[in-house]
């Protein structure tokens, strides 16, 4: 069990939390059954998951599978070890029976945890590699002073060839309607649903990565290889009326990058996303400056690319971007492919992977350098507000004066608690990749070459810090924060050189590694087989991802584990972890 920021980290302050202030909702319900069923769960020494049911109905408890059949236990023939089934210590049991306690206070007339106090926010980043410079967020009165965010109902976005006769004139007649109303929320399953309204709902109506207009053409997506599921759909924009007759494409809430269409169109909520947002986004750019806007184009850039910069590094290579003509910014933005972004505070010249949500439950650490810390649910609405709204309100001590909150929104505690509930709830796919004997080969592989140090079944992480390469974790981290003194070699200026730079990289899980990609922290390798290949050390080799803002060749460096193996060996582990 990872050891995270004690005593806020215990179960004990959990269930505290869980059960701490916040807004009524709906009247009050028997919950006689939904502890009955958490107490179960504890007997049964498995808690994997929450249950899918409209109603809390203890007769209705069964395990599932992903595919909705019953779920068995998957045991290897060569570890003894249950693969698919997760099982937990006494202490995050007792964690996750907090977790359905608090449903059922929640779907029975409780309390939603109230997101922005003073004294969870104090607490709930690791600090940055200096800690002098971590930064310091609005408080909870100001925050809450924020106007709220409203979730109109919303329509798909169709690719234009694809899209049924009449729909935008049907859509023209529609009235406004507000698509998320907490007094209707009478169940676990409506708070979900809810969450999928949260999840899906628009932040801005100004184009971003792509315009209405872009949408409405066939050739965009031929020139951008921008994904269409099976339906036809874009799952990475809506349609929404604000007001009757007018039609607006809103885009940038949570799918615009957390959604993944697979090569067979099928859609997966909370992946780590495909939509080529950076490339698009360079794309619209370059139209307007063809437009003869060049000049006001490039001082809008530069402006936008000061937030990326750390001032209390004395070279901070963010500030390059401040030097680069309009073409080369532009090019920047080309380089970036889809699974990787450049969203606010990272680095625009090395941008991060898209995280996968999708198990993020089971998550110690948010963010690759484990910013955030994952303690309960309301961390991870916390995190949500940060990320699409609070980030840059934050200051850093002398360098940045307190930023203005002018237009600034933020959701509702409601529509928060929606959403965590949504992400806690995602599951992949079913998987394709069946367990055959190469992969059984591929598991003893894994075994004897101690992959499962860090990446230990079943969630396939263990859930620690890895402090990268010039960075010595201060005592005090050592008792606070899980952190594994094991050099891996990393490139270290994302966790050093950025506003997100603690120092440390999480381990990540390799859950769900078979419908995703690119790999690495800036998504450098394009294929489990890229990440595995001794080439990418050379410094000849050109990366199949992200090969930088100038698309160079350079060496992969870090994580050299496998890279010894034979081609056989590889194809083999490769193989095994295609079904996680």
């Amino acid at each position: 069990m990872a050891r995270i920021q004690k005593p806020s980290g215990s179960p004990a302050a959990v269930l505290t939390t869980l059960e701490g202030t916040g807004k009524k909702t709906s009247k009050a319900r028997n919950t006689t059954i939904t502890i009955t069923m958490a107490v179960q769960q504890l007997l049964y020494f498995r808690i994997g998951g929450f249950l899918e049911e409209e109603e809390w109905n203890q007769d209705d408890f069964k395990e599932q599978s992903n595919d909705g059949g019953p779920r068995a236990h998957n045991r290897s023939k060569t570890t003894g070890q249950i693969r698919q089934d997760q099982f937990y210590c006494p202490e995050e049991i007792l964690v996750r029976i907090g977790v359905l306690l608090l449903l059922a206070a929640v779907g029975s007339g409780g309390k939603v945890p109230r997101t922005w106090t003073d004294a969870s926010v104090a607490t709930m980043e690791v600090p940055l590699a200096n800690a002098k410079y971590s930064p310091i967020h609005i408080t909870e009165k100001t925050y809450y002073e924020l106007p709220t965010r409203t979730v109109y109902q919303s329509y798909p976005v169709y690719h234009p060839n694809r899209e049924p006769a009449g729909f935008m004139q049907w859509l023209e007649r529609q009235e406004p309607r507000i698509a998320f109303d907490p007094e209707a929320l009478k169940t676990r399953r409506d708070w979900i649903e809810a969450g999928s309204l949260v999840f899906n709902a628009p932040v801005s109506y100004s184009p971003v990565f792509f315009s209405a207009k872009d949408l409405r053409d066939p050739s965009f997506f031929e020139r951008l290889g921008m994904p269409v599921a099976k339906d036809g759909t874009i799952p990475f924009a809506r349609w929404v009326i604000r007001r009757k007759g007018q039609v607006e494409l809103g885009s940038m809430g949570c799918n615009t990058c957390h959604t993944r269409v697979l090569p067979d169109g099928t859609v997966i909520p909370g992946a780590q996303g495909n939509n080529p947002g950076d490339r698009q986004g360079a794309a619209m750019l370059r139209q307007t400056a063809s437009a003869g806007s060049s000049a006001q184009l490039l001082t809008r850039l530069l402006r936008f690319a000061k937030q990326f910069e750390v001032p209390w590094i004395e070279n901070d290579p963010n500030r390059r971007a401040q030097t680069m003509s309009l073409e080369e910014l532009l090019a920047a933005g080309d380089a970036i492919p889809p699974g990787v972004t450049a969203r606010s505070h990272t680095s625009m010249l090395l941008p991060p992977q898209i995280p996968d949500l999708i198990g993020v439950k089971d998550r110690r650490f948010l963010d690759h350098t484990g910013l955030v810390l994952h303690r309960d649910i309301g961390d991870l609405m916390r995190y949500s507000a940060l990320v699409q709204d609070a980030v840059g309100l934050a200051r850093y001590r002398e360098i940045q004066p307190e930023p203005s909150t002018r237009g600034s929104v933020r959701y509702t505690d409601e529509q928060l608690y929606a959403l965590a509930l949504y992400l806690y709830s995602l599951t992949p796919p079913k998987n394709p990749n069946q367990f055959s004997a190469e992969a059984a080969k591929g598991e003893r592989i894994f075994e004897r070459e101690g992959c499962a140090g860090c990446h230990t079944p079943p969630l396939y992480t263990n859930n620690k810090l890895i402090p990268v390469d010039g960075f010595k974790p201060p005592a005090d981290h050592l008792e606070r924060f899980d952190i594994l003194l094991t050099p891996v070699g990393s490139d270290p200026r994302y966790a050093l050189q950025t506003r997100k730079g603690t120092g440390y990289y999480k381990v990540p899980s390799l859950k769900g590694v078979w419908y995703r990609g690119p790999f690495g922290h800036h998504g450098s390798a394009a294929t489990l087989e890229d990440w595995l290949d001794p080439a990418r050390l050379s410094n000849s080799y050109r990366p199949t991802g992200y090969a930088g803002p100038d698309g160079r060749e350079r060496a992969v460096k870090g994580h050299e584990f496998g890279l010894s193996l034979s081609s056989a060996d590889r194809t083999a582990l490769i193989a095994f972890l295609r079904t996680l």
